[in-house]
């Protein structure tokens, strides 16, 4: 069942010369991994505003086409009902956390939505542990590392209980490390959840691994869709200039050597059993 279907989607700024996306038609399953993915400035952020509300209600612009998400159509209700169903976890995590104290941060999304103040206590204690910050909620968020920072800004959107998780470029700021943590819990909430993720990022040799499906974006416009698999081996990706994952270029690379690996790897462990494979023919 789809809880996102967008059709002939074309949006374009104040003032723009020209749309910043083009007649995006788009459907997202309940539950699904996606990566969003393409150059910087193909409109990967524009379409996540879209998500949330944030177009047309905050930014303006003429918006086109068909947007339903979680059941509601974006035009015709408001940020703060759309907020309740698609969480978004910006770039830079200072954006979005500016209380004093990390449970505060946490608590501040129920509160405005007017909850009971112990359903309040139960999401926050929730969140808390869903994000695996627990021993942070007393210490203040700009005393945080930037993994730290992140993972309360994932635990403040975990908190409005949202169908849809939107996050673009989460890891920006992080080192590879900081990164796959972040990547590894916000797959788990996928899975033990069933919350629906969709994570813009370049960093595909980490993020791959973890994705049903990959989108690629150009020019404002879906260029590519599918496995993580078919886009990476498409001649597409390459003359996009994807940044495809050096395990896949290395499975190309034995290929075009004679040695074909029996499926295309998405990690240096999966392509290590693959070889080991080979090497018992």
């Amino acid at each position: 069942m789809a809880v996102i279907e967008a059709r002939g989607l074309t949006y374009t700024y104040p003032e723009g010369e020209k749309p910043a996306i083009v007649d995006i038609d788009l459907s997202i399953e309940r539950g699904e991994f996606v990566l969003l993915t393409g150059p910087s400035g193909c409109g990967k952020t524009t379409l996540c505003r879209c998500l949330n509300g944030l177009i047309p209600h905050f930014y303006g612009g003429d918006l086109e086409g068909e947007l339903i998400v979680a059941g509601l159509g974006v035009r015709e209700h408001e940020t703060w009902e759309l907020a309740q169903h698609v969480g978004m976890v910006f770039q830079n995590p200072e954006n979005q956390l500016f209380s004093l104290t990390v449970e505060k941060d946490v608590a501040f999304g129920p509160e405005n939505l007017g909850l009971p103040r112990e359903e309040i206590k139960r999401r926050v204690d929730w969140a808390l542990e869903m994000a695996g910050i627990t021993h942070l909620r007393h210490r203040a968020p700009y005393e945080l590392s930037g993994g730290q920072q992140q993972r309360v800004a994932i635990a403040s959107t975990l908190a409005m209980k949202p169908e849809i998780m939107v996050l673009d470029e989460p890891t920006s700021f992080l080192d590879p490390l900081g990164a796959k943590r972040i990547f590894e819990t916000v797959y788990d909430l996928n899975r033990r959840l069933g919350i629906t993720i969709i994570l813009v990022e370049h960093r595909l040799d980490l993020a791959s691994v973890y994705a049903d499906r990959v989108i690629v974006m150009s020019e404002g416009r879906i260029v590519l869709n599918g496995s993580p698999r078919e886009v990476y081996t498409s001649k597409k990706a390459e003359a996009l200039g994807v940044g495809i994952p050096k395990v896949v270029k290395l499975y190309q690379l034995l290929k075009e050597a004679g040695v074909p690996l029996s499926r295309v790897p998405l990690n240096p462990e999966e392509a290590s059993n693959l070889l080991r494979e080979v090497l018992k023919r």
